[in-house]
């Protein structure tokens, strides 16, 4: 969906506190975090101001951004045990 929330603590509520720890304890959770609210916001800015870009790339930043969340999962679900 276009402009679709993806922030962490909305896709993780449940992790809301491991989130706000992590960010401040783990250097690699903090620099997935970051990277990840980079390209979150360079792809709904690209989704609402439907600035003209192919496909491919479009594609390239959502993968990315899949990546990240599944590896920021993994370490919310190890910290959590």
């Amino acid at each position: 969906m276009l402009g679709e929330n993806h922030l962490l603590t909305h896709e993780f509520p449940e992790y809301l506190s491991a989130i706000i720890e992590l960010k401040s304890t783990n250097k690699t959770f903090c620099m997935l975090a970051k990277r990840y609210h980079e390209l979150d916001h360079q792809i709904r800015g690209l989704e609402k101001t439907q600035v003209p870009s192919s496909d491919a790339f479009f594609n390239q930043l959502k993968a990315e951004r899949v990546n990240l969340k599944d590896q920021i999962y993994k370490l919310l679900v190890a910290h959590s045990k």
